[in-house]
């Protein structure tokens, strides 16, 4: 009987064991099931931009190698979503050029960016931003959950090596609709820059106010914006969802081909190019203000081939022709034409936009007329990103006409962002306020419309067209030989002086040079010394009688190089060469030289000079470029003629 109890125990013991041992393995079974799995740090190219990223918070892994000037960095400290990932985790010093992992989180957008000098890496100044962000080591907090494949505003994920998939980001719903995934592919008409304005919520209706300011805000801000503005009316002009919906009364049908075109307005005759803001600091809403205030100029011009023509170019990181002059010839289908305008996003790069007007719009391919002034209207938002003064002078000293909008430029606390202080003086052909336009607000845009429209149609006072005196660089080629004597050579200078006056004088006008000669030569004054009327006629008095004897072969020589050679490249090269005897050297092969590079010579002869070689020295047809004058005294006579052979010259020339 003791012995079955004691084999009773036994196998309650061992049972005992077995039960402790298999739990004591289930227990750690249980704890590798609960572990958390390994994160997984997606990877990003240098060039990716924080603004394609959607997560508001995320940590990546950067390559190596994006230590380079070509991934932009905006900001110091606080970066601009534009600007490169890891290039801004370099420039804060997190990362070196070996790469590695980050943290990066959103902020909201600032009022101005400041550029610095960093780790090898200089970042630049950048106006208003919708949005910003942080960079940070690559630490991931503690019960915080961050994604192991981002999100991007585009349908095409731009990662390098991971591979992931983009997901379909889900559009925050808004009451009475349904939520639908939406990729860049999904929003019409909107750029990439535009479609990230999804990332965040809309606010509720009574979070916004129409009075409130239209400085750029935070991300998702002007989302909502676009859904309280409209500018589509109907024929009684209020608005209608008809007007919106495309339709048009049949009433309305039957008569507008029976509409007589209009063939413009003849007091009005301008080629007309218009640089609007496409970058994505403007949103939507002020963007669609630029279009409105755009059609209320072309209905306001009259457009037509007897009138003004106008065209358009849209700039962000590049400019771009919405369409140029031939495209649309009349106000209705320029108006339809506008409304069509996409926003492009990036950069506000106005500086580039104008060389490219200067270089492709106003050709004779894309309408440029010839006799009709140039006129280029630039709008910007607050500031360019780039500078505007030599792509501006370039514009001007080719014929254009610039007028700069400027609206809600920098404040004073704002000025240390702007890339270019004083940029629209330093564009503009005179700095008169006649050229420049400052707008406080966007909601005052459509004042402008007036004032605008009379400024660039009152052609007397478009100073930077191409005219026959502000176009030239002018280089006097005088005789200071012994025949002439010190009274005759006042005389002489006096006559440089009255021809002096008759050009506009500036940097970018009319440039004067001059050369003083006998058996040798002389720079009196170089085309860069002065670029003011008064300074060139203070520098003709300052000239001194040399005498000696008449090489003026030699003198021409001497022109071209000295004087010629540094000519600008679109401006009508003039030699006015001033001479009372025959030259003692062969002056057919210098002025042989002259005329193939494109120098337009008259020759001036007093007294005894030969008058067949004047007409060898003179520009083709001879009769048109060389005078003769039989006194020194009868000189002013023959300022109004030279003055009228240069502009008869110049207008039987194709013009820009």
């Amino acid at each position: 009987m003791g012995i079955v109890v004691l084999t009773m125990k036994a196998s309650v013991i061992e049972m005992f064991l077995v039960l402790l041992v298999t739990g004591i393995h289930s227990n750690k079974d249980t704890t590798k099931k609960i572990k958390r799995p390994k994160f997984n740090v997606p990877q990003i190219n240098c060039d990716v931009k924080a603004g394609k990223i959607i997560n508001p918070e995320f940590v990546v892994k950067c390559p190596a190698g994006c230590q380079d000037p070509k991934y932009h960095v905006y900001g110091t400290d606080i970066y601009a979503s534009y600007s490169s990932v890891c290039g801004a985790a370099i420039h804060s010093g997190v990362l070196d050029n070996s790469g590695g992992k980050i943290l990066v989180r959103k902020v909201a957008g600032q009022s101005g960016y400041k550029g610095s000098y960093s780790n090898g890496i200089q970042s630049l100044s950048l106006p208003r931003w919708r949005e910003s962000f942080i960079v940070s080591e690559g630490k991931p907090q503690k019960d915080v959950t961050y994604p192991s494949a981002l999100t991007y505003s585009s349908s095409k994920s731009p990662t390098a090596k991971t591979g992931e998939a983009t997901k379909a980001y889900q559009k925050p719903s808004v009451p009475g609709t349904t939520a639908q995934p939406v990729t860049l592919m999904q929003v019409t008409g909107a750029t990439a820059s535009e479609a990230s304005h999804t990332s965040l919520p809309k606010p509720s209706p009574s979070a916004v106010s129409t009075t409130s300011s239209l400085r750029s805000q935070p991300m998702g801000h002007r989302s909502w914006e676009l859904d309280l503005w409209s500018t589509s009316s109907d024929a009684s002009g209020q608005n209608s969802p008809r007007a919106n919906a495309g339709f048009v009364p049949k009433e309305e049908l039957s008569t507008q081909s029976l509409e007589p075109v209009s063939q413009g307005d003849p007091n009005c005759k301008i080629d007309l190019s218009f640089l609007i803001d496409g970058s994505s600091g403007i949103g939507k809403r002020r963007f669609r203000i630029q279009k409105q205030f755009l059609a209320d100029v072309a209905q306001t011009l009259d457009i037509g081939p007897a009138g003004p023509l106008m065209g358009v170019v849209q700039y962000g990181d590049n400019p771009a022709a919405q369409f140029n002059l031939r495209t649309h010839m009349n106000s209705r289908d320029l108006k339809t034409a506008i409304e069509k305008i996409t926003q492009r996003g990036g950069l506000s790069n106005a500086g580039r936009a104008i060389s490219y007007v200067t270089k492709n719009f106003f050709s004779k391919a894309n309408g440029n007329r010839g006799g009709a002034p140039n006129v280029a209207v630039v709008i910007v938002d607050g500031w360019p990103t780039d500078k505007v003064e030599e792509a501006s002078r370039f514009a001007r000293e080719s014929g254009i006409n610039i007028f700069f909008i400027t609206i809600e430029g920098a404040t004073e606390n704002e000025k240390q962002y702007v890339t270019e202080p004083n940029f629209s003086n330093k564009a503009v052909c005179r700095t008169n306020g006649f050229y420049s336009l400052n707008v406080q607000s966007w909601f005052s845009l459509h004042k402008t419309v007036q004032p605008l429209v009379k400024r660039v149609c009152d052609t007397d006072r478009l100073a930077c067209s191409k005219t026959c005196l502000n176009s030239a660089d002018i280089g006097f080629v005088i005789d200071g030989s012994s025949s002439v004597g010190t009274g005759n050579f006042r005389t002489v200078l006096q006559f440089v002086a009255n021809l002096s006056k008759e050009f506009e004088i500036s940097d970018t006008d009319t440039r004067i040079g001059a050369v003083q000669y006998t058996y040798e030569q002389r720079l009196e004054f170089g085309f860069d010394d002065y670029n003011t009327k008064s300074d060139i006629l203070n520098a003709i008095k300052r000239v001194g009688y040399w005498s000696g004897g008449t090489s003026t072969g030699a003198a021409i020589n001497y022109a071209l190089e000295q004087l010629f050679k540094k000519s600008k490249p679109n401006k009508r090269k003039l030699m006015i060469l001033i001479t009372d005897g025959r030259s003692y050297d062969d002056v057919r092969i210098p002025a042989m030289v002259a005329h193939h590079k494109g120098v337009i010579t008259y020759a001036i002869g007093v007294a005894w000079a030969a008058q067949d070689e004047l007409e060898v020295i003179a520009t083709h047809p001879a009769n048109d470029h060389s005078f003769f004058v039989d006194e020194f005294d009868h000189l002013y006579k023959f300022v109004p003629k030279v003055i009228q052979s240069i502009c008869t010259e110049f207008n039987s020339q194709p013009r820009n």
